[in-house]
């Protein structure tokens, strides 16, 4: 019996697909099983697939989205440890052996590790997720409401046994219920979460090109999300933490807060009320509008007291007549990625 399974769920991702099945492929061989889950692709992918014969585990299936393909891949994983790698996401050299010396050194519900973010050429970009680490007790600070730090889905890796108790994810309802945030927050609350400060794979930050508007440079400066903008993060959360509670109350006999306290959410509002707004209006969002931002800030139990005074610091920024300086303050609170295109539009 192997030890943990790297489950890669794919759709329409040929240009990116052998990347990532490669980088799963080169991860302790003699420890791992990798298995591809195509969700219905219509381009390239099930050729690609098919020419690593029996190096993978081939699964084609129709389309059902992100939850179908994990409850897949949990049904699926007969190892003690699973990874779900985005297709277009990459593993580096030498993560996975990291991660099981990580779930071997304690009862570990989850292990963690940064991603560096890539750009749709696999370049680095100097920014990674998550900025912050989080500290021990996560799951007591989810029960108070207070989302940790976790990288995206492809910086994840779960002990099978506890994350069987969370998923597999209930059919959708309402927008933007992502199968990963089940996983990432719920997991917490069977365990203790194991951070690793080392960026241990690469998270990639593009467009889709196929059968998409294209992106304004707002929402390019403004969301780090993949095909996300800002608006969409707003809307969305509040039903993906409805999703999470209801979840949580049925299999774990647990209540969470009714409302989350997470930075993120929080910052997307400041964007959508604040860029490219007029004086009066930025004004308006701080006297009136700004108690949760703050609150974010000012109570984060995952950040320094430095880091609270830059982040106040800056947001105060927002506030002087210049909208080109407003503007700009906003980028660096919202997207890390943007501050290069800011600096060599400026």
């Amino acid at each position: 019996m192997k030890d943990i399974t790297i489950v890669i769920c794919s759709y329409n991702y040929e240009r990116f697909l052998r990347e990532a099945i490669d980088s799963a492929l080169a991860q302790e061989p003699d420890r791992t099983v990798v298995v591809v889950i195509d969700d219905g692709s219509t381009d390239g992918s099930r050729a690609i697939i098919e020419s690593y014969g029996d190096r993978i585990v081939p699964v084609i299936k129709e389309n059902g989205g992100q939850a179908s393909a994990y409850n897949l891949g949990l049904e699926m994983a007969d190892t003690p440890y699973l990874l779900y790698l985005d297709s277009d996401d990459v593993l580096y050299e030498g993560a996975v052996a990291q991660v099981l010396r990580a779930f071997e050194s304690g009862n570990y519900a989850k292990v963690q590790f940064r991603l560096s973010v890539i750009d749709g050429e696999g370049v680095r970009t100097g920014a990674r997720v998550p900025n912050s680490t989080p500290p021990a007790g996560c799951g007591e600070l989810l029960r108070r409401g207070w989302l940790y730090p976790s990288p995206p889905a492809s910086g994840n890796a779960y002990r099978v046994s506890a994350l069987r108790q969370i998923l597999p994810v209930p059919k959708a309802k309402g927008r933007g219920i992502a199968a990963d945030f089940f996983a990432i927050y719920g997991i917490a609350l069977l365990g203790d979460v194991m951070a690793i400060e080392e960026e241990l794979g690469g998270y990639r930050v593009h467009r889709k090109e196929s059968g998409a508007a294209p992106a304004t440079n707002r929402e390019v400066g403004l969301s780090i999300a993949n095909c996300q903008d800002i608006s969409e993060v707003v809307h969305a959360f509040p039903h993906r933490w409805a999703a999470l509670r209801q979840l949580v109350s049925e299999r774990l006999g647990e209540e969470l807060p009714e409302r989350a306290i997470d930075f993120s959410y929080e910052k997307a509002h400041l964007c959508m009320r604040v860029y490219d707004a007029t004086l009066w209006k930025r004004w308006q969002w701080i006297l009136c509008d700004s108690r949760q931002y703050f609150r974010s800030i000012v109570a984060n139990p995952f950040w320094t007291v430095g880091k609270k005074v830059s982040a106040i610091a800056l947001t105060l920024v927002c506030l002087v007549p210049s909208r080109r300086i407003s503007d700009q303050a906003v980028l660096y609170i919202a997207n890390p990625l943007a501050r290069g295109a800011q600096g060599a539009r400026s």
